[in-house]
């Protein structure tokens, strides 16, 4: 029971921390119809600008200062960048993001090496936060919770509950309205594609100095943030935490038990192969539920696909 209560603070943190990375791509998505590939660019920017900032001021400064700057990159690539490639279409938005996440990693190695950096956490959060039955729950990761919570409730308190929401919700649907109103709308998408990709440098400043600050990192998180708008719905902040949620506690699970796929395979009613046209299939027996762990996310995104393809929270309009 108690490793139970550990994995499920576990996958937690790691959902969360998933929610942070998305949330900001499933704004810009939701706003402006753009599928940002160098998303994670803007997440490993984050790490190395609060890195440096840390190196002289602290941490703290370090995670006030860093997405700030993230998004005044996010809204300068918008505005003299993605802006002149919209009118195209969607392709050549995908070229662009595509290669300016090259770019941004080739910027990365060049300023900071190819190896990894030295980017701690502050010394208030280190040790453990409680224990569980003898397991120490870390206070770093309590922070990152709350942290992650915060974000969502602001985001959607600041989407449904304020003037500025109801602008840029109006914008994405009627931008034409919106303009003749007096409301500057390219001004608005630049801002939102700024909140967007500063909301991935906060995500970079967190998980920096636990899951390591290298140039390596934005392709190891890059492609599950898209499986998670996916699963939860392009567009649908609440599918992007739920979608984060259940990812988070699928892989955490997955890992922490060493559950042979021959014993659920057999639970399952199927038979051990042993005919010779049966050997593509006995290599799934010898498998570990660990090692299976990693594409459990993109298995539930097929399945999500299959059976309600605009996502979980999604609408058919997408």
């Amino acid at each position: 029971m108690e490793l139970v209560l550990v994995n499920i603070i576990d996958g937690l943190v790691t959902g969360l921390l998933l929610f942070m990375l998305s949330s900001g791509l499933t704004l810009i998505f939701s706003m402006m119809g753009v599928l940002n590939f160098a998303h994670a660019s803007f997440y490993m920017l984050g790490a190395y600008f609060g890195y440096t900032i840390s190196i002289y001021v602290g941490f703290w400064p370090a995670l006030l200062i860093a997405p700030p700057l993230v998004g005044v990159v996010g809204a300068l690539v918008e505005r003299y960048g993605l802006r002149r490639v919209h009118q195209y279409g969607h392709v050549p938005e995908l070229i662009f993001t595509f290669g300016l996440a090259l770019l941004i990693e080739e910027i990365v190695q060049f300023f900071w090496g190819k190896n990894q950096v030295p980017f701690a956490k502050p010394e208030i959060l280190e040790g453990a936060a409680f224990s569980i039955s003898g397991m120490d729950i870390q206070a770093y990761k309590i922070f990152m919770i709350f942290i992650s919570i915060a974000i969502f409730a602001g985001l959607l308190l600041v989407l449904t509950r304020t003037r500025v929401g109801l602008i840029i919700q109006a914008a994405l649907s009627y931008p034409a309205t919106v303009q003749a109103l007096g409301h500057n709308v390219p001004l608005v998408f630049m801002g939102v594609f700024g909140v967007g990709t500063a909301l991935a440098g906060v995500a970079g400043v967190i998980a920096g100095p636990v899951l390591g600050t290298f140039p390596g990192m934005a392709i190891v998180l890059g492609s599950i943030v898209f499986v998670t708008i996916v699963i939860g719905g392009l567009g649908s902040l609440w599918g992007a935490l739920v979608a984060s949620l259940l990812i988070g506690w699928i892989t955490t699970f997955a890992a922490t038990y060493n559950l042979e796929m021959a014993s659920l395979l057999e639970f399952l009613g199927f038979e051990k192969p042993d005919a010779v046209y049966d050997s593509l299939f006995r290599d799934l027996w010898t498998l570990s539920l660990p090692q299976v762990g990693p594409i459990l996310p993109y298995l539930l995104m097929v399945m999500v696909l299959v059976f309600r393809p605009y996502g979980l929270f999604g609408k058919r309009g997408h």
